[in-house]
């Protein structure tokens, strides 16, 4: 047993991490320990990450205890850097977070000064006078590094950067001096956000908080009229949005909506969300309200702005498109499911189901819509094929003449085939046997959809099986 972490307490009472329990409490009996829970720790983590969503969309994990905020062109609408990062300090203090941050022109540099400096906003021009007063594990280094940096004297980072560069080179490879020109600012180094970055979004930072069904639609469908005007700008619908709602203790919640048609009209966007909260309300803990409402939208595509013709050609299109909005809206994107088609010959591989929402867009014109099946494929294809047994047969290569399939005896009318098949050896192996299908009519007019596995002749028998039903 381990300490993993410590309070500024145990910090000054010169306990170390990875130091043993039982020599802690030798030193001192009264130390108070609690378990550790890294999944807890993640959780508190994201959940600080999804509220730093009000200060930028940008939001980065550092580790297991830090976050990266990339604030540019953000700083102004909160009056500035510094009153920014007092912003957040301050919120976080009083929702019983210690935390400790900085602001620089690099991620590297504000990483430095917020862990072993003393944070706050550092400038341009004061990049190397802060960095070179901190310990060199302040670039990042990995614990072997930083030792024999320590053992040739290097204990500062002002140390390292008065330093040639050539012997560091040869001494410690690249990394290090790419870690220092990283905090120095002298090599770019990107902040990979957590959530995708919607491509528009508008929000409302309400005086008041709301917390009522009726008040969160009344408030999106105001945000959806101010992003309105930038959709028609890029001439542009949005087919995915996503409400984010800020409430006042801290917590987030995301509800995402589709749509199959790209969408631009408050109306219909408000819409789609009463749907969607009718759902998801009763399990939405408004708390004493939300402060912030934010509609991003995630996804977008061209609009079609073709006007309809006098004969309402489109209005069973729309009225469509709508039924679909609203059942997935309320009941999720997976309970309307449409077919697709995939490149392979293997019958219960060459269709796929998607949500009818991604496939809806498409079907523009009669002569456009594709059926996902070829004509001589049956109408139900059986998700397993079904053992059948042959009562009589012919050999080597023809149909069956009487089957037995359910319990069930059919004597074979009508006959065509066989169709071989073989199996995709990248999926099956070599070794996979090829597949002889039939279609039969039996005497009382049902037709089936038999395959033959395997030949006649060889070692072992080939086996029948049901694959589908024709009607």
């Amino acid at each position: 047993m381990r300490l993993t972490a410590l309070d500024e307490l145990a910090e000054r009472l010169g306990l170390k991490k990875d130091q043993g329990v039982a020599e802690a409490r030798a030193m001192y009996p009264t130390l108070e320990v609690a378990e550790e829970d890294p999944a807890a720790d993640r959780r508190l983590l994201e959940a600080i990450a999804d509220w730093c969503d009000r200060y930028t969309p940008l939001v980065a994990f550092d580790g297991k205890d830090g976050l990266f905020l990339d604030i540019s062109g953000c700083a102004h609408l909160f009056g500035g850097e510094k009153a920014l990062l007092k912003d957040v300090l301050s919120r976080l203090f009083h929702m019983g977070i210690d935390a400790r941050g900085a602001i620089s022109s690099s991620p590297g540099l504000s990483w430095a000064a917020s862990r072993f400096g003393q944070g706050g906003v550092i400038e341009d021009g004061e990049t190397e006078q802060v960095l070179m007063s901190l310990p060199v594990a302040a670039l990042r280094l990995e614990g072997q590094t930083v030792d024999a940096l320590k053992k040739l004297g290097l204990k500062y980072v002002g140390d390292v950067i008065d330093a040639p560069r050539a012997p560091l080179t040869r001494r410690f490879g690249p990394g290090l001096l790419l870690r220092l020109d990283q905090a120095l600012g002298r090599e770019e180094e990107p902040v990979s956000p957590r959530r995708p970055v919607a491509s528009l979004s508008a929000e409302s930072r309400l005086i008041e908080p709301i917390g009522t069904e009726e008040q969160i639609l009344a408030v999106t469908r105001q945000v959806a009229m101010s992003l309105q005007p930038s959709l028609e700008t890029r001439g542009i619908g949005g087919r995915v949005f996503e409400l984010v709602l800020f409430r006042v203790d801290g917590r987030v919640f995301r509800i995402a909506v589709g749509a199959s048609q790209p969408l631009r009209e408050p109306k219909f966007i408000a819409g789609l969300f009463s749907e969607r909260l009718q759902a998801v309300y009763d399990d939405l803990d408004a708390g004493y309200g939300f402060e912030i409402l934010r509609l991003n939208v995630l996804r977008h595509d061209p609009f079609n702005e073709a006007q309809a013709d006098f004969e309402g050609d489109r209005q069973g299109e729309i009225s469509l498109s709508a039924f679909v909005d609203r059942v997935s809206a309320r009941l999720g994107a997976d309970c309307l499911q449409s077919f697709q088609l995939r490149e392979s010959h293997v019958p219960e591989r060459a269709v796929i189901t998607v949500p009818v929402m991604d496939r809806l867009p498409r079907r523009k014109a009669a002569q456009d819509i594709q059926l996902p099946f070829r004509q001589e494929r049956p109408l139900r294809l059986f998700a397993t094929p079904e053992p059948v047994e042959i009562m009589l047969a012919e050999v080597p290569d023809g149909p069956p003449q009487i089957f037995r399939w359910r319990r069930l005896q059919h004597q074979v009318a009508r006959s065509e085939g066989p169709e071989r098949i073989a199996m995709e050896w990248w999926i099956d192996g070599d070794d996979a046997e090829a597949r002889d299908y039939f279609r039969i009519e039996d005497e009382t007019g049902h037709r089936f959809w038999i395959y033959r596995r395997g030949f006649y002749g060889r070692e072992l028998d080939p086996r029948w099986f049901m694959h589908g039903v024709f009607a």
